[in-house]
């Protein structure tokens, strides 16, 4: 069962749940499987694949961190209490994440490998790690970790 089959079918199940944030999360969710599906010229009845659809959840999940980020600055704990609930349901589908220390290690080997003592040469070194831990590392604490080295 492919992971847009999957959220259809949960979909149902919190309908039956009144489950109501959790609902609408996933309803979010199918509606950006179509939009991504349209976007690349197919139909919007085709099954979008399961990598692509891992692209479109972290995307979301991104989304619903930039919202708290802001909410939390202009004070609106309301907005960031919905949007942290909405996050946790979108975060149960994408695969766990590597800690600090995982990266760091990664990114150690990977400077040795390449040969970069350059700090100019941090980007070249940040591409390569992402490439290596796409969908794996969160962008932002490769970027810590590269910062680090330098």
């Amino acid at each position: 069962m492919s992971l847009q089959e999957t959220i259809k079918s949960q979909i149902k199940e919190a309908m039956i749940a009144k489950d109501a944030i959790r609902l609408d999360v996933l309803r979010g969710m199918s509606a950006a499987f179509t939009n991504e599906l349209v976007a690349k010229g197919k139909k919007p009845q085709d099954t979008i694949s399961d990598e692509d659809a891992l692209a479109v959840i972290m995307r979301l999940s991104k989304q619903r961190k930039d919202s708290i980020e802001q909410f939390t600055k202009g004070g609106r704990e309301d907005l960031v209490a919905e949007e942290k609930a909405q996050l946790a349901i979108i975060e149960a589908y994408l695969p766990k994440m590597m800690d600090k220390s995982e990266v760091q290690k990664i990114a150690e080997s990977k400077k040795t490998e390449l040969g970069i003592t350059d700090p100019t040469k941090k980007g070249m070194l940040m591409s390569a790690i992402m490439k290596d831990l796409k969908g794996k590392a969160d962008g932002s604490i490769v970027k810590e970790v590269v910062d680090s080295l330098f």
